[in-house]
C-alpha cells in the first residue's frame, strides 16, 4: 500500500516552483495538499488573497501529482493540524524554507516521517517563488529602523532632539502588513506609483509621500512619522534630527558600499506573529525628557558605531535604543512579542534584538555576529543602494 504523503502551503501565486515541489514530494507517496485558508492568511500576512480559497483548491486540485487537496480548518501557522489528524499521512514534506523545530517536533509526536527539500526547479527552468513574483509586481522599497524610533513625533523630540537612523530595503521577501515595515506608507505609494518609485530627488520625493500620507483631510487625526517616508524613499543608510516637528531639521546620508556591506551580514529578521487589530502600542505610555535623552544618546551612539564598523558598540546602541523605546512604550512588547525575545536572544552569536516599527507584533531585528550566526528561519536584508 503507498505511503500517503502531506504538504501545506497557501499557493496563492501559483508558480512551477510550487509545481515542483509537488512532483519531488509526490516521489515519497500519493501525495495530499493541505491549502491555507482565506481567514488564516488574512490574519498571518494582513492582506487578503489574490485568489479564494475555493479557486485555490481547484487549480491545485486539478495538478496532476496531487492525489487530493483540503482547506486547513486550524489557523495560525500551525493550521494544518486537523487536516493531519484527519488524514494520518505517512510523510510530511515541507521545503528547506519551510522547515520549523515546531513542524519537526509535531511529526515527532505523531510518528509521521518528515523530510526537507531542499528549493530546486525543474530542469531548463529559472527558479521561482511567490516572494520572486509579488516582488516583480511590486517593487517599491521599505524600511528598517535601526534606532531613535519615536523620535519622528513631536510630542517626544519637544522634550529632547535627536536622530532616527533607517535603512532602505529591497522587497526580497514578502512585507507584511503590521508587522512594523511602514506598511500603511508603502501602500500610499503604491496608489500614486504602483510598480516603483519614480526617478528624482529622493529626499524631495520622501517629503512628497510624506505629504500625500499626512493629507490635512484626514480624519484620524493622526500624522505619520516622517520617518516611514525617508527610510523608504532614500537608499541607503540615513539618519534624520527632529527637533518639535514634523519634518527633520536634518538628513544625512551614507551609501559607502562597505558599510552597507557590513550592515547586511549582521542584521536578519525574524517574523513574527502580526500586531493585533486593536492593538494600540501608546496606551499607557511614559515619555519624560530622561527617557527621550537615553533614546537619542542610542541613536547618536548608534550611528557612531556604524560608521566605524564597531560591532560591539553597534549590539550595545541598538539595544540601548530598544530598551529606551521600551521605557517610553510598555505595550511594544505585549502579545507575542516577549516570548520570541526570550527564544532569540539566548542564541549563540546574538548580540542584540528590537522591533521594526510600533511593535506589538511583526518582526524581531536582530544584530548577530555573523551571518554564520544568523537563526534558522532568518530573513536575510539587502540594503537599496542609491
Amino acid at each position: 500500500m503507498q505511503k500517503k504523503v502531506f504538504v501545506s502551503g497557501c499557493y496563492d501565486l501559483l508558480h512551477s516552483g510550487h509545481i515542483e515541489f509537488f512532483r519531488q514530494a509526490s516521489a515519497y507517496g500519493s501525495l495530499y495538499v493541505g491549502i491555507g485558508s482565506d481567514a488564516t492568511i488574512l490574519h498571518l500576512k494582513g492582506h487578503k488573497t489574490l485568489y479564494s480559497e475555493n479557486e485555490r483548491l481547484f487549480m491545485v486540485k486539478s495538478i496532476r501529482y496531487v492525489q487530493d487537496a483540503f482547506i486547513n480548518a486550524g489557523s495560525g501557522l500551525m493550521d494544518f493540524v486537523p487536516t493531519v489528524d484527519f488524514l494520518k499521512p505517512d510523510v510530511f514534506v515541507v521545503n528547506e524554507d519551510g522547515s520549523t523545530a515546531e513542524k519537526a517536533a509535531f511529526c515527532k509526536e505523531r510518528g509521521i516521517e518528515y523530510v526537507v527539500l531542499k528549493r530546486t526547479p525543474q530542469e531548463g527552468l529559472d527558479a521561482r517563488s511567490s516572494t520572486d513574483l509579488k516582488n516583480t509586481l511590486c517593487g517599491i522599497p521599505t524600511r528598517l529602523d535601526l534606532a531613535g524610533t519615536w523620535i519622528d513625533q513631536p510630542y517626544v523630540s519637544c522634550f529632547a532632539p535627536g536622530w532616527a537612523i533607517t535603512i532602505s530595503l529591497e522587497p526580497t521577501f514578502e512585507v507584511r502588513e503590521r508587522c512594523g515595515l511602514s506598511t500603511s506608507t508603502r501602500n500610499m505609494i503604491r496608489r500614486i506609483w504602483p510598480m516603483k518609485l519614480p526617478d528624482m530627488d529622493p529626499e524631495m520625493l520622501a517629503k512628497l509621500v510624506f505629504c500625500f500620507e499626512n493629507d490635512p483631510e484626514r480624519s484620524d487625526g493622526i500624522i505619520s512619522g516622517a520617518q516611514d517616508s525617508i527610510g523608504i524613499c532614500m537608499p541607503g543608510l540615513v539618519r534624520h534630527y527632529y527637533d518639535n516637528r514634523f519634518w527633520p531639521l536634518r538628513i544625512e546620508s551614507c551609501q559607502d558600499p562597505a558599510i552597507l556591506d557590513w550592515l547586511e551580514d549582521h542584521l536578519c529578521m525574524i517574523p513574527m506573529e502580526p500586531r493585533r487589530p486593536g492593538c494600540s502600542v501608546v496606551e499607557g505610555k511614559d515619555i519624560t525628557k530622561p527617557k527621550v535623552e537615553a533614546l537619542a544618546a542610542a541613536a547618536s551612539d548608534c550611528w557612531d558605531a556604524i560608521m566605524a564598523r564597531d560591532l560591539a558598540g553597534f549590539a550595545a546602541a541598538y539595544k540601548a535604543s530598544f530598551e529606551a523605546q521600551v521605557a517610553m512604550f510598555p505595550a511594544m512588547i505585549q502579545g507575542c512579542v516577549q516570548g520570541y525575545i526570550d527564544k532569540y536572544s539566548v542564541l549563540p552569536g546574538v548580540l542584540a534584538w528590537k522591533m521594526p516599527g510600533a511593535g506589538g507584533g511583526g518582526y524581531l531585528a536582530l544584530v548577530c555576529s555573523g551571518r554564520e550566526s544568523f537563526p534558522e528561519g532568518a530573513i536575510e536584508l539587502k540594503i537599496r543602494r542609491g
